[in-house]
């Protein structure tokens, strides 16, 4: 007769309590994870998240411990992507239970899991959707075996000088954020960029110099160029006039980007302060995070929220950084106002706080439903795996609306891993098109390397029988490369590269392809997701792919290109039978084509319908936790 604990087989129960668990994320997800773990019986917990309010962690671990207080849970206000978490910390855990919205982390967990061999399950929430999958290395696909859907970047000049859209504004107001109050980036410079294409010479390529702009006319802004992080700190971080007038009369001065699109007005904060300040704003109704407010309540929410971000950085001491975070409300508040101001000079419809949050963050709002349910099926996968049931594991996806047979939650047999994978293969390659007299080694590290493939540390080594090192992870040993051309390293197009990330344990082969066809503003492109062969020499192969930049709220064209999105509608399965339903063909579908399964149990065809207009920003899954990306869990 079989023994129980409650409702758990004996055998099971003592599993619990003595295995170790990660939960990586305490958000909407981890939270509600971390309650069902301890009332299931789970004794020995340990949580990893970075997060702007390292209080987050420690809430979510007393709250949890109400529950048990027997439980053993250790959190760590860190970044997973730490080298501090390397493959011996995951080897301590009998199982990994992601709930993230990060791809970056994502991605590296992982790789991380797949290092360690150990399972991962995989989840994520949008509103009313959701979904649960489980990776197991060499017997599922990985959470990098499916292509998702290209993060959308834009490029600087349409950021710093010619924005026609309010998403355009509101990463603006991010990299503001960054060069005052955090991590000074130079590729997130927010001052009008003179090297701007479209505002070269008639003859040529030819940019303005820069130290001529600097000794322009009076009539011209005679502005002088400093660094956003020199000027805050010049002006004890007052930063209206230079921002909403000054930046904006030196734009006016490259004449040439607004001869077919409307130029920007500066705002007179002198000015419109003398003519609002005596005066109230009309009320508006409505909820407060849905309101727009007139131009005047942007600046002072503007101003208060810089105040407030400035003694929140000296209270941290000299060197101090703040991390930009959506449920920081000073911070929420400073890129809202600076956003909508922005978009008041460019002429756009300004937006309330709730739009700007979901566009800065790029999130769909949370339910705690939707959040719960995935929670609670994160533990049923985890009870399969811990019992010696892999193979019974599913992936599951929660709909909004039921499907044919009534049902809301779908399973689905897990995939297997696919040959193509240039992460979970025996022997990941892949082929990047780029042009080796242009591309700095720089660029290959951080563009093509970190954020392209995902790697944290790389070393590159060039397969050209000599073993010489291109970049090294050592801090030191080759930043001399960084501003040198790969050409001038004799690569060139059939070379092939060896890049080693020995935090994740992971090697991966680079085809180079030369081209100099490359569209403008697009620095590589990778070919196929694990190539035959490295190409031949003699066969470069065009760029034939047409690239155009919407614009929604403005009727004059931007500077820039951007690449279209890629297609990413969630399909809904019109069947809930396990047998007859793969997670790859229940997940989102570029093609634009019906899938048809048989039904084994009533013998009829059913077949996906595509979900509307309306629903296709639900495609992507996340819990709305750590950072700001959109992940499709396909």
């Amino acid at each position: 007769m079989v023994q129980l604990v409650g409702s758990l087989r004996k055998e099971l129960a003592d599993s619990l309590s003595t295995c170790k668990v990660l939960v990586v994320g305490a958000g909407g997800i981890g939270c509600e994870l971390l309650k069902n773990l301890v009332l299931t019986g789970f004794k020995n917990i340990e949580v990893v998240r970075f997060i702007y309010f390292c209080l987050c962690v420690s809430v979510a671990k007393e709250s949890a411990l109400q529950f048990c207080p027997s439980a053993n849970i250790t959190a760590y206000h860190d970044s997973i992507m730490n080298p501090d978490y390397n493959v011996e910390f995951f080897r301590k855990f009998m199982l990994v239970m992601n709930a993230l919205d990060n791809r970056a982390a994502r991605n590296h967990v992982n790789r991380m899991c797949l290092a360690a061999d150990i399972p991962l399950i995989e989840s994520g929430t949008a509103g009313y959707l959701g979904q649960v999958t489980v990776i197991k290395k060499g017997m599922t696909e990985c959470y990098e075996c499916q292509p998702k859907p290209t993060q959308k970047t834009f490029p600087g000049c349409t950021i710093r000088n010619t924005p026609s859209e309010p998403i355009h504004c509101i990463v603006w107001a991010k990299y503001l954020f960054n060069q005052l109050f955090g991590e000074e980036d130079a590729d997130q410079e927010v001052s009008p960029d003179t090297a701007d294409p479209e505002a070269a010479c008639e003859n040529g390529w030819i940019v303005i110099e820069t130290a001529a702009r600097a000794t322009a006319s009076e009539k011209d802004g005679d502005i002088k160029r400093i660094s956003t992080k020199e000027w805050a700190r010049s002006t004890g971080y007052d930063p209206c006039q230079t921002l909403q007038q000054d930046d904006i009369m030196y734009l006016l001065t490259m004449d040439k980007l607004w001869k077919k699109r409307k130029a920007p007005t500066p705002l007179d904060w002198q000015q419109l302060e003398n003519s609002m300040c005596p005066q109230e704003e009309t009320p508006v109704s409505g909820l407060k995070d849905q309101q727009v407010l007139g131009v005047w309540g942007y600046c002072q929410l503007f101003q208060h929220s810089v105040e407030t971000l400035r003694s929140q950085l000296q209270e941290k001491g000299e060197g101090a950084e703040l991390a930009w975070d959506k449920d920081d409300p000073p911070a929420m508040d400073f890129v809202t106002a600076a956003a909508n101001l922005r978009m008041h000079i460019f002429s756009m419809n300004m937006k309330s706080r709730f739009d700007v949050k979901s566009m800065a963050g790029n999130i769909i709002p949370a339910i705690a439903t939707t959040n719960a349910v995935i929670a609670g099926l994160i533990v049923l996968e985890g009870l399969k795996i811990l019992s010696g049931e892999l193979e019974s594991c599913r992936t599951i996806f929660l709909n909004k609306c039921p499907n044919l047979r009534k049902k809301l939650l779908v399973p689905c047999i897990l995939d297997p891993p696919s040959a193509n994978c240039y992460v979970c293969a025996s022997k990941p390659e892949v082929t990047v098109k780029l042009n080796v007299h242009k591309t700095m080694v720089l660029s290959l590290q951080d563009r093509i390397l970190k954020e392209r493939f995902g790697m944290v540390a790389p070393d590159v080594q060039i397969e050209d029988g000599k073993g010489t090192i291109l970049i090294s992870s050592e801090e030191g040993e080759t930043e001399a490369n960084n501003s040198k051309f790969l050409a001038d390293f004799g690569i060139r197009n059939g070379s092939r590269l060896q890049a080693d990330d020995f935090l994740q344990d992971y090697t991966l082969l680079i085809n180079v392809l030369h081209t100099e066809e490359l569209e403008r503003d697009v620095e590589f492109e990778v070919v196929g997701e694990a190539p035959d062969k490295a190409p031949p020499p003699q066969n470069n192969q065009e760029e034939v792919n047409s690239i155009t930049n919407g614009n929604k709220d403005s009727a004059q064209p931007s500077t820039s290109y951007k690449a279209p999105a890629a297609d990413d509608d969630i399909m809904i399965v019109d069947s809930d039978e396990e047998g007859g339903v793969s997670s790859s063909s229940a997940a989102a579908v570029s093609s634009g084509t019906k899938r048809k399964h048989s039904d084994t149990e009533t013998g009829e065809t059913s077949t996906k319908r595509p979900r509307t207009e309306q629903s296709s920003a639900a495609a992507a899954l996340t819990d709305n936790d750590d950072d700001d990306d959109i992940i499709a869990l396909d």
